[in-house]
């Protein structure tokens, strides 16, 4: 069974589909900082200073000035300011992974072959196959017209 299992491990597929997570993770994390970091800061200063992730709803009736102090209290919370920011991180992570996938199938997109060009005909009398420039059927031996 451990050789079985080595042997499944260490196929190409599972190995890519290995990297491709851990790659996958690593860019997901990048996405977020960008998100987080770069993109929603200037969103909120356009929208009124408003920082998303500060944007939540209290279920226990008190009032918290941020979402930090509710946590602190143990309030329960509606933390849709956050989900907010991680919408916005999957259609960026989508986005960004349909043009990867775009160029990739791009590159891997094989020239359509050109039209071929016929090199046999058949003969008008027999009906039998036969090279395109002969001027005589080898099977009945008619005179062919030249093409």
């Amino acid at each position: 069974m451990l050789k079985e299992f080595k042997e499944f491990a260490m196929r190409g597929n599972v190995l890519d589909m290995a990297i491709g997570i851990i790659i996958g993770a690593a860019f997901g994390k990048i996405i977020s900082s960008l998100v987080g970091d770069v993109l929603m800061p200037p969103i909120g200063l356009l929208l009124g200073k408003l920082d998303f992730s500060n944007l939540f709803i209290n279920l226990s009736g008190q009032h918290y000035a941020s979402m930090a102090d509710a946590k602190a209290a143990g309030a329960a919370t509606i933390n849709y300011g956050i989900f907010i920011n991680t919408v916005i991180d999957f259609v960026i992570v989508a986005f960004v992974i349909f043009l990867l996938i775009r160029q990739v199938n791009r590159l891997k997109r094989q020239p359509e072959p050109a039209p071929a060009v016929p090199t046999t005909k058949e003969c008008p009398y027999c009906l039998s196959v036969i090279p395109i420039k002969a001027t005589r059927c080898p099977n009945c031996t008619s005179e062919l017209k030249a093409a």
